[in-house]
């Protein structure tokens, strides 16, 4: 006679510690989404109260995008390392306290009106400092601390925490922001200091052993070769940088919100909030019903979609067809990411895992705050709408080139690992 073993729980929320991580990316996602958006609006209004017209103001976005891309592109390396050297928590622990930091700065400067954008600008720079330790250290705990078989829905559970953040963020702080402009920051700092203290409550994760006693530039090189070498997985990173790098409509929402359609902070909050609406509704049904099939296909059409509603929102003047694009392009986004977060982390070893969810981060940060660059130096060209509406062109016309270049990515069927196991 046979005595079965117990079934393994289908629910990541069923585990202490993923619950615990649930509520630490939820609380810090609420907070930075809440400080970009703001931060955003105080860098464009500023410059138009200095005279500068929507034209010449619509730049200055994109040198927010490059202040907190820069950090991301010089120490993504040195994050990944981080996160395969170290107890991952501390990383993570650390990180969201320089953000506290950064928070609590703006808060004090907003509410004694002392902002100048020189100062915005550093801000945003050290922001994207916290952020870049931050990716690679929590993506690299929630693998740790659900079976692999339950890891597809912990992702789309982790979805819902960031996207459903996502839209509660800005929408919340648009509303603060016109009731008193100091203190979305004093929220987003006292959120980081609750992530912390959820993350400090999860089991200790530490680092393969191998990984402690190699040089650590053969670490980070490591992690930049293996990406390189698996085509598949670089077909599916670079897609969504590409993709959204050029679809960057999100970029162009304070001048939409002051100076096209007219609706204000608080307008600002619900255009930010809506393609996390969207994305929150896909997520959800996701994590009640995964993809199991054609899953490659799905992720390239899903980005052909975000580039037909970014170039939709583009040209509309109506508020409420804004609204639904934004959130149209929202739930393919949160499509596209599903597909490639679950073949990315399910593609990779767990010692490569901190530097591989690095490069991946790499990507995202380069696709949102290069996009604000790109969407910017756009804007002083062709305008804020012809900006938008080229960016949305642009993200179907790679879609179509990375179809063509990487036929791993449509002929991947499920999720199933596809990489050979090796020694990292």
């Amino acid at each position: 006679m046979t005595v079965s073993a117990p079934a393994v729980p289908q629910s990541p929320l069923a585990y202490r510690d993923y619950r615990l991580f649930w509520i630490a990316r939820f609380s810090a996602v609420v907070a930075t989404m809440a400080m970009v958006v703001i931060l955003g609006w105080q860098v464009y209004d500023t410059a138009r109260n200095n005279g500068m017209s929507p034209r010449e103001a619509a730049p200055m976005l994109a040198w927010v995008g490059a202040a907190q891309f820069l950090p991301v592109l010089f120490l993504t390396p040195v994050a990944g390392w981080a996160a395969d050297r170290f107890e991952r928590r501390r990383v993570a622990i650390i990180a969201n306290m320089v953000d506290m930091l950064v928070a609590l700065a703006l808060a004090v400067a907003t509410a004694r009106g002392g902002l100048t954008l020189p100062f915005l600008f550093i801000m945003a720079m050290l922001h994207g400092v916290a952020r870049v330790f931050v990716g690679p250290a929590m993506s690299s705990i929630a693998p740790n601390v659900v079976p692999p078989e339950v890891l597809p829905r912990a992702i789309a559970m982790s979805s819902i925490a960031w996207q459903s953040a996502s839209v509660l963020g800005p929408a919340a702080a648009g509303f603060i922001y016109a009731d008193n402009p100091a203190n979305p920051y004093w929220a987003g700092a006292a959120l980081l200091v609750l992530s912390s203290l959820s993350v400090s409550f999860i089991k200790p994760i530490f680092p393969p052993q191998d990984s402690e006693r190699r040089h650590p530039v053969r670490l980070m090189v490591d992690g930049l070769r293996f990406v390189w070498s698996e085509h598949f997985l670089l077909g599916a990173i670079t897609l969504d940088l590409f993709a959204v790098l050029l679809g960057g409509a999100t970029a162009m929402l304070p001048v939409y919100a002051r100076d096209i359609l007219h609706v204000g902070t608080e307008g600002l909050g619900w255009l930010r909030g809506a393609p996390g609406a969207g994305a929150a509704i896909v997520a959800l049904w996701l994590a009640f019903r995964p993809l199991k099939h054609d899953v490659g296909v799905k992720m390239l059409l899903a980005v052909v979609v975000f580039g037909v509603a970014t170039i939709i929102f583009g040209l509309s003047k109506n508020y409420q067809l804004s609204l639904a694009m934004l959130a149209l392009l929202g739930a393919a986004d949160m499509l596209s990411v599903y597909v490639r977060g679950s073949l990315v982390q399910l593609n990779t070893p767990d010692a490569m895992r901190g530097r591989v969810s690095a490069v991946s981060g790499l990507a995202i940060s380069a696709s949102n705050e290069l996009g604000e660059v790109q969407s910017g130096a756009a804007a002083a060209l062709l305008g804020p709408v012809g900006a938008v509406v080229f960016g949305g062109v642009g993200a179907i016309f790679v879609t179509g080139l990375w179809a063509w270049l990487f036929p791993e990515l449509r002929n991947a069927r499920t999720f199933e690992p596809q990489f050979k196991e090796r020694k990292p």
